[in-house]
């Protein structure tokens, strides 16, 4: 049950939980990750291969964003990810007390090498390129990116791609917000590439881009609690195998097929739905662009 997953807080979940219907993304099965799946004994509660004996490291950046963390906190539990992480520990069998944060920016953490982590989760969408470098959990969240502008901008009314390619956009480096732009939109203009989110929002406030491209729940945090008169102008379409975003792991990790059998469970008892439902947006307000 999810009230056992501390220090998650988790207020009206329980409620929730007889809510959550079965087109929840969460909970589509999937075969994404990289190692198979794990025996039970492998995968002893609080006995696996970690870097710290008795241990689990978990890597995320910093700054960690709404509404994935709360407050820039990763260890208080809050915000979609931060939840995510702590329930797919417990499941692990380390509880709150056993876990251990620690701060990988974006692009490091999914670069080949050793890595400062036992597991890290930061919006990582699975994408055949990076598993060639790092290790991928099954997903935990489908995802759709989304154009953000603010009201007054020449992008403010745009209906589909083709009112984008006179506009000058920016995303985060590394990031499939970025391959959007330059895949999907084909903007004339080089795109403007942001060391993080908060960079490129900044570059929208003051005018250098028209528009950035987030993933949808970012999209509806940035445009409510953090841009002033900020817009959403539609998600962008999907192409191919829908986006997802998975855990990383090491190249080969012991862990990863514990992992992919914890968020498998997580998926499959609700409890991604419900975390989900509790912590994201209602996405179901964004126009799609075509």
């Amino acid at each position: 049950m999810v009230s056992r997953y501390t220090p998650v807080a988790l207020g009206g979940v329980a409620m929730l939980f007889a809510a959550v219907t079965a087109c929840s993304p969460v909970e589509e099965e999937s075969t994404t990750a990289t190692s198979p799946s794990s025996s039970a004994q492998s995968c002893a509660p609080g006995g696996l291969a970690t870097k710290t004996p008795g241990k689990l490291t978990i890597g995320t950046d910093n700054p960690a964003y709404e509404p994935w963390f709360s407050d820039n906190k990763p260890d208080n539990g809050k915000g979609y990810e931060s939840a995510v992480a702590y329930a797919v520990a417990d499941r692990l069998g380390y509880p709150a007390a056993n876990v251990v944060w620690t701060s990988v920016t974006f692009n490091n953490a999914i670069a080949p090498g050793p890595k400062a982590y036992d597991i890290d989760i930061n919006q990582f969408s699975i994408t055949e390129e990076r598993k060639q470098a790092v290790d991928f959990s099954s997903p935990y969240y489908l995802v759709r990116q989304t154009v953000i502008t603010t009201k007054g901008s020449k992008i403010a009314g745009a209906k589909s791609l083709a009112d984008l390619k006179g506009a000058k956009l920016g995303a985060q480096v590394g990031t499939t917000s970025y391959q959007a732009v330059t895949d999907v939109i084909k903007p004339d203009q080089q795109p403007s590439v942001y060391n993080n989110n908060d960079d490129a929002k900044k570059a929208l406030e003051n005018g250098t881009v028209d528009g950035i491209v987030v993933d949808l729940p970012t999209a509806f945090y940035m445009t409510s609690a953090e841009l002033e008169n900020g817009v959403i102008v539609g998600q962008l379409p999907q192409v191919g195998v829908p986006e997802q975003f998975g855990i990383v792991l090491d190249k080969g990790s012991a862990l990863t097929g514990c992992v992919s059998t914890a968020v498998d469970q997580l998926r499959q008892d609700g409890t991604l739905a419900v975390l989900e439902k509790t912590w994201l947006a209602d996405t179901g307000g964004a126009t799609e662009l075509s």
